[in-house]
Order: structure tokens, then C-alpha cells, then sequence
């Protein structure tokens, strides 16, 4: 692989690879940098192929570096060093076991943030690292404990168990609902109605009550459903709710139902993880969120107990 002089590998592969040529083990070096061994191993799989050359000799009783891998290790070392003698370092709090949390913006802002120190209180005590993206990525190769998604079923490489599903409703704000009135579903499509990159919910609402949609020119589309909560919180269209992520904005009285009839949501909640043994912290949180979403402590163990 070709490289400039000034070229670096990715510094998260360096620090994974310094901590396992430390302890002479990938398992060592997960529970050190509270990491899966497989995200260990990856990542040094990684390096290795970034540089082009193996950088530990693997074997039953852990691993050892290489000729080229103990020069590598001098020069990590001297750098991280170097680098932690001149850093003001942030760390975690005592007693606190680092937990990091996939997920996408409206699941964060709408579900868990509310709920967050809830999460992270009690024994033991959890820190929990957000890590937010609209993409889906790799959790295991991004060294991810957990994820709580939107979507219809697992995903391929995960273990997934369903946290909750939707029942959904048209919302719009207090001004807007006054003109829509009541009536028949068709009278919302006098209106744009507003959605997110999946229309499905329109579909799924108004086909079942026998009317056709397909997203026109004046209906409005976000990426993100925060976005389409504060779109008709302004008055720009109808929104679908979407309990219990839309209970903050209609408890205060942004968002009010303009039609009572519900319809169960085709896209659900999940909660994720990465395939193989989890770490007991990920553990402890996975059974908080579970306890939060109302998911049976009997359908949760089988998502904890497997490990592919």
C-alpha cells in the first residue's frame, strides 16, 4: 500500500496495537481500552494492512510482536509518551465502567437523552459515550458496545433484540390543527404532510384507511425526525407521531393530534450489539435500556446470552 512520508496509520489502530504489544495479549488490550477482543483484532488487522506487514505472530497462548512490530512498538511508545506529557488528558470518572452507545440524532435527543442519567445512575455505576451518525456503520469494527436503531429486523454481523414498536398518529401544530379540522383520512392530503427519508408511516396510515399515497411535490422530507417534529411544530405541514418520541413536544403543547386513529408503525426500535461475548458493562446498560423500553427481562436474555 502506497503511502506519503507524511502519512500516519490510523491513530486508534496505533493506540489498540501499543496497549496488546504491552500485555502481549488481544484480550488484555479489550478489556484495557474497554473494547471487544474482536475489535481489538480488527483494528491490529487493520494497522497491518496499512503498513504491509504483520506486525504480532499469533499463537494458542496469546501473541508476540514481530521483528518489525517491536520496532513499530519503540517508536508508539516514545510518541504516546510524548504525546501524554504534553496533553491535558480527560478521563472518566472513578468507578464509572465506559459504555459506548450507537445510535441516530432523533433516537438521542427524543428517547435517550431524557433518559440518560437514569442510564447511568445506579450500581455501578456506567459512562455512557454517544456516539451519533445517521449511517448504520460496522459497530464492531468501530469497537461499539451497543446500538439502538430505527428499522424492520436485524441487520447481518449483529445480534439484535426489538425494543418497542409505534403505534402512529397525525400531529400538526395548535394553529395548523384548527384548519384541518375534523373528517375523513383524505382531508390530509389538502395539506403537506411531512416525513422523514422513509415514507412508509404515510403509506402505512393512510392505506389503512383505504387511501393511496405516494409523497408529492408540496409534502416535505428531512433526514432526521427531529426535523420533521420542529417542521410541524412550525406549521409547515402534518407529521406522524411517533410515541414516546414525540411525547416532550406534545406535552408542552407544540404538537397536538389532529386525528385520534392509530396505525402500528412498520418500522421499530432495536437495540444492538456487536457479535461474540459482550463486556459486563455493556451488559448492565443493555438491561437498563431494556427496563426503560418496558422489553421483558425474558425476551432480553437470549439477545445477552448468544454470541453470533
Amino acid at each position: 500500500m502506497d503511502h506519503s512520508s507524511r502519512s500516519l496509520p490510523p491513530l486508534d489502530t496505533l493506540h489498540a496495537f501499543e496497549v496488546a504489544a504491552r500485555t502481549g495479549s488481544f484480550t488484555a488490550a479489550a478489556e484495557r481500552l474497554n473494547l471487544t477482543h474482536g475489535a481489538v483484532s480488527r483494528q491490529i488487522a487493520k494497522l497491518e494492512d496499512w503498513l504491509g506487514f504483520k506486525v504480532f505472530e499469533r499463537g494458542a497462548r496469546g501473541v508476540s510482536l514481530t521483528i518489525e512490530g517491536n520496532r513499530l512498538f519503540l517508536r508508539a511508545t516514545e510518541a504516546i509518551a510524548l504525546i501524554a506529557d504534553n496533553t491535558d488528558r480527560w478521563t472518566e470518572p472513578r468507578g464509572a465502567a465506559v459504555v459506548r452507545l450507537a445510535t441516530i440524532p432523533s433516537i438521542c435527543g427524543l428517547w435517550l437523552i431524557p433518559r440518560l442519567a437514569r442510564l447511568e445512575a445506579g450500581e455501578p455505576a456506567l459512562r455512557i459515550v454517544l456516539e451519533v451518525d445517521l449511517r448504520q456503520n460496522d459497530i464492531g469494527e468501530e469497537g461499539i458496545d451497543l446500538s439502538v436503531r430505527c428499522g424492520r429486523g436485524g441487520i447481518p454481523g449483529r445480534i439484535s433484540v426489538r425494543l418497542f414498536e409505534e403505534q402512529i398518529f397525525p400531529v400538526a401544530s395548535p394553529e395548523l390543527a384548527k384548519k384541518i379540522g375534523s373528517g375523513p383520512p383524505e382531508r390530509m392530503l389538502k395539506f403537506p404532510l411531512i416525513h422523514d427519508s422513509d415514507a412508509s408511516g404515510w403509506r402505512s396510515w393512510l392505506g389503512a384507511h383505504g387511501v393511496d399515497y405516494r409523497p408529492r411535490s408540496q409534502d416535505r422530507r428531512f433526514e432526521d425526525y427531529n426535523l420533521v417534529l420542529d417542521a410541524a411544530a412550525n406549521g409547515l405541514g402534518i407529521a406522524l407521531a411517533r410515541p414516546p418520541l414525540t411525547e416532550g413536544d406534545m406535552e408542552a403543547g407544540r404538537l397536538v393530534a389532529v386525528d385520534e386513529r392509530t396505525v402500528l408503525n412498520p418500522v421499530s426500535y432495536w437495540l444492538d450489539r456487536p457479535e461474540g461475548r459482550p463486556r459486563p458493562a455493556a451488559v448492565e446498560l443493555a438491561r437498563r435500556i431494556a427496563a426503560e423500553a418496558g422489553l421483558d427481562g425474558a425476551e432480553l436474555e437470549p439477545f445477552l446470552q448468544a454470541e453470533r
